[in-house]
Protein backbone atom coordinates (compact mmCIF):
# COMPACT_ATOMS: atom_id res chain seq x y z
CA UNK A 1 0.00 0.00 0.00
CA UNK A 2 2.23 2.88 -1.09
CA UNK A 3 -0.52 5.48 -2.71
CA UNK A 4 -2.59 7.48 -0.14
CA UNK A 5 -6.07 4.90 -0.10
CA UNK A 6 -9.07 7.25 0.28
CA UNK A 7 -11.87 5.68 2.55
CA UNK A 8 -15.41 4.44 1.27
CA UNK A 9 -16.56 7.68 2.80
CA UNK A 10 -14.06 10.09 2.05
CA UNK A 11 -17.48 12.31 0.12
CA UNK A 12 -19.53 11.80 3.44
CA UNK A 13 -16.22 13.52 5.70
CA UNK A 14 -15.21 16.16 2.59
CA UNK A 15 -18.71 17.39 3.16
CA UNK A 16 -19.35 17.13 6.65
CA UNK A 17 -16.01 19.89 7.15
CA UNK A 18 -13.65 17.31 8.37
CA UNK A 19 -9.96 18.22 8.71
CA UNK A 20 -8.10 14.85 6.69
CA UNK A 21 -5.29 13.91 7.68
CA UNK A 22 -2.76 10.69 6.23
CA UNK A 23 -2.81 8.22 8.00
CA UNK A 24 -0.99 4.73 7.61
CA UNK A 25 -1.53 4.91 4.20
CA UNK A 26 -4.99 6.15 4.13
CA UNK A 27 -6.57 9.48 4.13
CA UNK A 28 -8.50 9.64 7.41
CA UNK A 29 -10.53 12.23 9.52
CA UNK A 30 -8.84 14.06 11.86
CA UNK A 31 -11.61 15.98 13.49
CA UNK A 32 -14.85 17.74 12.07
CA UNK A 33 -15.57 20.94 14.87
CA UNK A 34 -13.05 20.29 18.07
CA UNK A 35 -11.41 17.68 19.75
CA UNK A 36 -13.11 18.36 22.95
CA UNK A 37 -16.35 18.59 21.43
CA UNK A 38 -16.52 15.30 20.00
CA UNK A 39 -14.50 13.29 22.58
CA UNK A 40 -17.02 14.41 25.37
CA UNK A 41 -20.00 13.66 22.83
CA UNK A 42 -18.64 10.15 23.51
CA UNK A 43 -18.19 10.18 26.73
CA UNK A 44 -21.61 11.84 27.83
CA UNK A 45 -23.70 10.64 24.06
CA UNK A 46 -21.96 8.83 21.22
CA UNK A 47 -19.91 9.38 19.13
CA UNK A 48 -19.97 7.80 15.04
CA UNK A 49 -15.96 7.06 13.72
CA UNK A 50 -14.81 5.91 10.83
CA UNK A 51 -12.51 2.59 10.96
CA UNK A 52 -12.12 1.72 7.46
CA UNK A 53 -8.23 1.66 7.41
CA UNK A 54 -7.84 -1.24 9.74
CA UNK A 55 -6.92 -4.45 8.12
CA UNK A 56 -9.78 -7.17 8.11
CA UNK A 57 -8.06 -10.91 7.14
CA UNK A 58 -10.06 -13.79 6.83
CA UNK A 59 -9.10 -17.14 8.40
CA UNK A 60 -11.20 -20.21 7.13
CA UNK A 61 -10.78 -23.61 6.91
CA UNK A 62 -10.66 -26.96 8.65
CA UNK A 63 -7.21 -25.83 9.94
CA UNK A 64 -8.07 -22.30 10.97
CA UNK A 65 -7.96 -23.01 14.66
CA UNK A 66 -4.93 -24.62 14.59
CA UNK A 67 -2.81 -22.20 12.35
CA UNK A 68 -4.07 -18.96 15.18
CA UNK A 69 -2.67 -21.23 18.28
CA UNK A 70 0.26 -21.69 16.17
CA UNK A 71 1.00 -17.83 15.03
CA UNK A 72 -0.59 -15.67 17.85
CA UNK A 73 -0.25 -15.55 21.33
CA UNK A 74 -3.67 -16.43 22.36
CA UNK A 75 -5.54 -19.43 22.67
CA UNK A 76 -8.03 -18.81 20.15
CA UNK A 77 -9.15 -22.69 19.42
CA UNK A 78 -10.92 -22.25 22.52
CA UNK A 79 -12.92 -19.05 21.80
CA UNK A 80 -16.86 -19.55 22.09
CA UNK A 81 -18.96 -18.68 18.64
CA UNK A 82 -19.52 -15.00 17.91
CA UNK A 83 -17.07 -14.58 20.70
CA UNK A 84 -14.09 -11.42 20.37
CA UNK A 85 -10.65 -12.11 21.97
CA UNK A 86 -7.89 -9.09 22.25
CA UNK A 87 -4.55 -10.82 21.32
CA UNK A 88 -0.98 -10.56 19.97
CA UNK A 89 1.03 -11.72 16.83
CA UNK A 90 4.62 -11.79 17.89
CA UNK A 91 7.96 -12.21 15.93
CA UNK A 92 10.14 -15.41 17.18
CA UNK A 93 12.45 -13.16 20.06
CA UNK A 94 8.84 -12.49 21.31
CA UNK A 95 8.51 -8.69 20.15
CA UNK A 96 4.83 -7.53 19.20
CA UNK A 97 4.69 -7.40 15.55
CA UNK A 98 0.85 -6.19 16.08
CA UNK A 99 -2.04 -6.33 18.69
CA UNK A 100 -5.54 -7.70 17.36
CA UNK A 101 -8.78 -8.51 17.76
CA UNK A 102 -10.05 -11.81 16.56
CA UNK A 103 -13.20 -12.68 15.77
CA UNK A 104 -15.15 -16.57 15.49
CA UNK A 105 -17.59 -16.53 13.05
CA UNK A 106 -17.90 -20.21 12.96
CA UNK A 107 -16.22 -23.81 13.53
CA UNK A 108 -13.80 -22.97 11.13
CA UNK A 109 -13.98 -19.08 9.81
CA UNK A 110 -12.13 -16.20 11.92
CA UNK A 111 -11.83 -13.11 11.43
CA UNK A 112 -8.61 -10.97 12.53
CA UNK A 113 -8.57 -7.09 13.12
CA UNK A 114 -5.11 -5.67 12.41
CA UNK A 115 -3.91 -2.11 12.62
CA UNK A 116 -3.80 -0.19 9.95
CA UNK A 117 -0.01 0.44 9.78
CA UNK A 118 0.87 -3.31 10.13
CA UNK A 119 -1.43 -4.50 7.87
CA UNK A 120 1.19 -5.95 5.16
CA UNK A 121 3.40 -7.40 8.17
CA UNK A 122 0.44 -9.22 9.73
CA UNK A 123 -0.95 -10.51 6.43
CA UNK A 124 2.75 -11.84 5.46
CA UNK A 125 3.03 -13.33 8.58
CA UNK A 126 -0.26 -15.34 8.69
CA UNK A 127 0.92 -16.60 5.29
CA UNK A 128 3.83 -17.34 6.27
CA UNK A 129 2.86 -19.10 9.04
CA UNK A 130 -0.08 -21.31 7.19
CA UNK A 131 2.32 -23.17 5.53
CA UNK A 132 0.98 -26.78 5.97
CA UNK A 133 -2.11 -26.46 7.08
CA UNK A 134 -5.15 -26.72 5.23
CA UNK A 135 -6.64 -22.92 5.68
CA UNK A 136 -7.09 -19.51 3.74
CA UNK A 137 -5.70 -16.43 4.55
CA UNK A 138 -8.07 -13.86 2.60
CA UNK A 139 -7.03 -10.35 2.90
CA UNK A 140 -10.56 -8.59 2.96
CA UNK A 141 -9.33 -5.26 4.17
CA UNK A 142 -10.59 -3.12 1.06
CA UNK A 143 -13.17 -4.84 0.39
CA UNK A 144 -14.55 -4.35 3.98
CA UNK A 145 -15.17 -0.71 5.64
CA UNK A 146 -16.05 -0.58 9.43
CA UNK A 147 -17.77 2.11 11.26
CA UNK A 148 -18.15 2.32 14.67
CA UNK A 149 -20.95 3.63 17.36
CA UNK A 150 -19.03 4.78 20.64
CA UNK A 151 -20.55 5.80 24.01
CA UNK A 152 -23.19 5.68 26.27
CA UNK A 153 -25.98 5.89 23.93
CA UNK A 154 -24.56 3.53 21.39
CA UNK A 155 -27.24 1.19 21.61
CA UNK A 156 -30.09 3.39 21.43
CA UNK A 157 -29.16 4.66 18.44
CA UNK A 158 -28.42 1.26 16.71
CA UNK A 159 -31.92 0.49 17.91
CA UNK A 160 -33.34 3.74 15.93
CA UNK A 161 -31.24 3.04 12.60
CA UNK A 162 -33.79 2.65 9.73
CA UNK A 163 -33.55 -0.85 8.20
CA UNK A 164 -30.58 -2.36 10.95
CA UNK A 165 -32.29 -5.15 12.31
CA UNK A 166 -31.39 -7.16 15.62
CA UNK A 167 -31.75 -4.80 18.15
CA UNK A 168 -32.90 -6.62 20.51
CA UNK A 169 -30.18 -8.95 19.61
CA UNK A 170 -27.68 -6.46 20.11
CA UNK A 171 -28.31 -5.49 23.63
CA UNK A 172 -27.84 -8.94 24.92
CA UNK A 173 -24.80 -9.19 23.57
CA UNK A 174 -21.78 -9.63 26.21
CA UNK A 175 -18.52 -7.14 25.68
CA UNK A 176 -16.13 -8.64 23.12
CA UNK A 177 -18.64 -10.52 21.06
CA UNK A 178 -19.80 -10.15 17.50
CA UNK A 179 -23.44 -11.25 15.50
CA UNK A 180 -24.18 -10.94 12.11
CA UNK A 181 -27.13 -8.89 11.59
CA UNK A 182 -28.80 -6.79 8.36
CA UNK A 183 -28.71 -3.27 6.77
CA UNK A 184 -31.40 -2.88 4.26
CA UNK A 185 -30.79 -6.68 3.57
CA UNK A 186 -27.20 -6.50 3.55
CA UNK A 187 -25.02 -8.30 6.15
CA UNK A 188 -23.64 -7.01 8.79
CA UNK A 189 -21.45 -8.02 11.72
CA UNK A 190 -21.89 -6.04 14.76
CA UNK A 191 -18.97 -6.49 17.33
CA UNK A 192 -19.91 -5.06 20.88
CA UNK A 193 -16.15 -3.83 20.67
CA UNK A 194 -14.21 -0.65 20.80
CA UNK A 195 -10.94 1.51 21.23
CA UNK A 196 -12.86 4.43 23.76
CA UNK A 197 -13.46 3.14 27.04
CA UNK A 198 -17.07 3.36 26.35
CA UNK A 199 -19.87 1.23 25.42
CA UNK A 200 -20.35 0.74 21.71
CA UNK A 201 -20.44 -1.28 18.95
CA UNK A 202 -18.00 -2.22 15.64
CA UNK A 203 -20.19 -2.53 12.31
CA UNK A 204 -18.48 -4.04 9.71
CA UNK A 205 -19.61 -3.91 6.25
CA UNK A 206 -18.80 -4.56 2.35
CA UNK A 207 -17.34 -1.31 1.02
CA UNK A 208 -19.87 -0.15 -1.16
CA UNK A 209 -22.66 -0.07 1.52
CA UNK A 210 -21.05 1.84 3.77
CA UNK A 211 -22.41 5.61 2.91
CA UNK A 212 -26.08 4.29 3.19
CA UNK A 213 -25.09 2.52 6.63
CA UNK A 214 -23.01 5.77 7.86
CA UNK A 215 -25.85 8.36 7.03
CA UNK A 216 -28.64 6.26 8.55
CA UNK A 217 -26.65 5.99 12.12
CA UNK A 218 -25.76 9.72 11.25
CA UNK A 219 -29.13 10.84 11.11
CA UNK A 220 -30.74 8.34 14.17
CA UNK A 221 -27.98 9.85 16.46
CA UNK A 222 -28.76 12.76 15.82
CA UNK A 223 -31.61 12.59 18.73
CA UNK A 224 -29.23 11.18 21.03
CA UNK A 225 -25.98 13.20 20.64
CA UNK A 226 -24.44 11.56 18.15
CA UNK A 227 -21.48 13.61 16.36
CA UNK A 228 -18.87 12.08 14.08
CA UNK A 229 -15.74 11.67 15.68
CA UNK A 230 -12.18 11.73 13.83
CA UNK A 231 -8.90 10.02 14.71
CA UNK A 232 -7.55 12.57 17.58
CA UNK A 233 -10.90 12.42 20.12
CA UNK A 234 -10.46 8.32 18.96
CA UNK A 235 -6.47 8.79 20.48
CA UNK A 236 -7.71 11.04 23.52
CA UNK A 237 -10.35 8.43 24.28
CA UNK A 238 -8.08 5.23 24.31
CA UNK A 239 -5.70 7.17 26.24
CA UNK A 240 -7.81 7.91 29.04
CA UNK A 241 -8.90 4.44 28.94
CA UNK A 242 -5.50 3.32 29.17
CA UNK A 243 -5.54 1.22 25.94
CA UNK A 244 -2.00 0.61 24.20
CA UNK A 245 -1.37 2.41 20.94
CA UNK A 246 1.06 0.21 18.23
CA UNK A 247 3.72 2.08 17.98
CA UNK A 248 4.03 3.94 21.18
CA UNK A 249 3.51 1.36 24.07
CA UNK A 250 4.01 -1.70 21.65
CA UNK A 251 6.66 -2.17 19.10
CA UNK A 252 9.09 -4.87 17.60
CA UNK A 253 11.48 -4.48 21.12
CA UNK A 254 8.31 -4.68 23.21
CA UNK A 255 6.81 -8.02 24.61
CA UNK A 256 3.43 -8.18 25.66
CA UNK A 257 5.07 -8.27 29.37
CA UNK A 258 6.78 -5.27 29.37
CA UNK A 259 3.82 -3.92 28.44
CA UNK A 260 1.64 -5.27 31.47
CA UNK A 261 0.03 -7.68 29.26
CA UNK A 262 1.23 -10.87 30.36
CA UNK A 263 -2.22 -11.95 30.60
CA UNK A 264 -2.82 -12.11 26.95
CA UNK A 265 0.14 -15.11 26.36
CA UNK A 266 -1.13 -18.54 26.50
CA UNK A 267 1.82 -20.31 27.44
CA UNK A 268 -0.25 -23.52 28.91
CA UNK A 269 -1.84 -23.98 25.39
CA UNK A 270 -1.91 -27.27 24.10
CA UNK A 271 -2.18 -29.42 21.03
CA UNK A 272 -5.10 -32.21 19.98
CA UNK A 273 -2.54 -34.47 21.86
CA UNK A 274 -2.44 -32.34 24.85
CA UNK A 275 1.25 -31.43 24.45
CA UNK A 276 2.43 -28.04 25.18
CA UNK A 277 1.53 -26.06 21.68
CA UNK A 278 4.87 -24.29 20.49
CA UNK A 279 3.42 -21.08 19.17
CA UNK A 280 5.48 -18.77 17.61
CA UNK A 281 7.52 -17.02 20.05
CA UNK A 282 6.82 -19.02 23.06
CA UNK A 283 10.29 -20.32 23.86
CA UNK A 284 11.05 -16.43 24.13
CA UNK A 285 8.27 -15.17 25.96
CA UNK A 286 8.46 -18.22 28.49
CA UNK A 287 11.83 -17.04 28.93
CA UNK A 288 10.44 -13.30 29.63
CA UNK A 289 7.49 -14.39 32.01
CA UNK A 290 10.62 -15.64 34.84
CA UNK A 291 13.16 -13.10 33.72
CA UNK A 292 13.13 -9.69 35.98
CA UNK A 293 11.63 -6.76 34.63
CA UNK A 294 13.92 -4.36 33.63
CA UNK A 295 11.05 -1.65 32.69
CA UNK A 296 7.23 -1.28 33.16
CA UNK A 297 4.37 0.56 31.81
CA UNK A 298 2.64 3.04 34.20
CA UNK A 299 0.44 5.80 34.08
CA UNK A 300 1.27 9.47 35.08
CA UNK A 301 -1.14 11.96 36.53
CA UNK A 302 -0.34 15.26 35.57
CA UNK A 303 0.01 17.99 38.57
CA UNK A 304 0.61 20.65 36.71
CA UNK A 305 -1.06 22.26 33.17
CA UNK A 306 1.60 21.26 30.72
CA UNK A 307 1.10 17.89 29.46
CA UNK A 308 4.07 14.86 28.75
CA UNK A 309 4.38 13.90 24.96
CA UNK A 310 5.79 10.56 23.53
CA UNK A 311 9.42 10.66 23.80
CA UNK A 312 9.92 13.27 27.12
CA UNK A 313 11.91 11.71 29.68
CA UNK A 314 10.81 10.66 33.08
CA UNK A 315 13.07 11.72 35.77
CA UNK A 316 13.18 11.05 39.69
CA UNK A 317 13.56 13.05 42.81
CA UNK A 318 17.78 13.32 41.94
CA UNK A 319 16.54 14.30 38.76
CA UNK A 320 18.15 10.83 37.23
CA UNK A 321 16.17 9.55 33.86
CA UNK A 322 13.81 6.68 35.17
CA UNK A 323 11.77 6.03 31.69
CA UNK A 324 9.98 7.98 29.00
CA UNK A 325 6.53 8.99 27.96
CA UNK A 326 4.73 7.16 25.23
CA UNK A 327 1.44 8.93 24.94
CA UNK A 328 0.50 12.24 26.90
CA UNK A 329 -2.17 14.22 26.64
CA UNK A 330 -4.62 16.95 28.54
CA UNK A 331 -7.21 14.64 29.74
CA UNK A 332 -10.83 16.18 28.47
CA UNK A 333 -12.88 13.83 31.31
CA UNK A 334 -10.38 14.62 34.17
CA UNK A 335 -9.49 17.99 34.13
CA UNK A 336 -5.24 17.53 33.84
CA UNK A 337 -2.93 15.74 31.69
CA UNK A 338 -2.22 11.82 31.71
CA UNK A 339 0.70 10.12 29.84
CA UNK A 340 1.62 6.33 30.08
CA UNK A 341 5.47 5.53 30.34
CA UNK A 342 8.04 3.02 30.80
CA UNK A 343 9.74 3.53 34.13
CA UNK A 344 12.15 1.78 35.88
CA UNK A 345 10.65 -0.96 38.33
CA UNK A 346 11.73 0.82 41.74
CA UNK A 347 9.50 3.62 41.28
CA UNK A 348 6.39 2.21 39.45
CA UNK A 349 4.61 1.69 42.89
CA UNK A 350 1.48 4.13 42.27
CA UNK A 351 1.94 7.06 44.84
CA UNK A 352 5.30 7.60 43.74
CA UNK A 353 5.71 11.22 42.50
CA UNK A 354 8.13 11.68 39.18
CA UNK A 355 8.45 14.48 36.75
CA UNK A 356 8.64 14.70 33.07
CA UNK A 357 10.68 17.02 31.52
CA UNK A 358 8.70 19.13 29.00
CA UNK A 359 10.80 21.21 26.57
CA UNK A 360 13.52 21.74 29.81
CA UNK A 361 11.39 22.41 31.97
CA UNK A 362 10.02 19.42 34.48
CA UNK A 363 6.76 19.25 35.28
CA UNK A 364 5.29 16.94 38.29
CA UNK A 365 3.20 14.05 37.68
CA UNK A 366 2.58 11.20 40.42
CA UNK A 367 2.36 7.23 39.25
CA UNK A 368 -1.62 5.88 39.17
CA UNK A 369 -3.10 2.12 38.38
CA UNK A 370 -4.39 2.15 35.19
CA UNK A 371 -6.58 2.98 33.57
CA UNK A 372 -7.19 6.29 34.14
CA UNK A 373 -11.12 6.15 33.15
CA UNK A 374 -13.54 4.01 33.83
CA UNK A 375 -16.95 4.24 32.52
CA UNK A 376 -19.68 4.33 35.09
CA UNK A 377 -21.52 1.05 35.53
CA UNK A 378 -25.43 0.30 36.02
Amino acid sequence: MTDVIASPLHTEHVALGASLTPFAGWDMPLRYTSDLAEHTAVRTAAGLFDLSHMGEIGVSGPDAARLLDTALVGNLGALRLHGARYTMICAPDGGVLDDLIVYRLGETAFLVVANAANHDVVVAALRERAAGFDVQVDDASLRTALVAVQGPRALEVLGATPGLTGADELAAMRYYSCLPVTFDGVEVLAARTGYTGEDGFELFVDAEHTVALWRALLGAGEPFGLVPAGLAARDSLRLEAGMPLYGHELDTTTTPYDAGLGRVVRLDKVDEAGAVLDFVGRAALAARSEATATRTLVGLEGLSRRAGRPGHLVVGGDGSVVGEVTSGAPSPTLGHPVAMAYVTPDVAEPGTELGVDVRGRVEPVRVVALPFYRRPQG
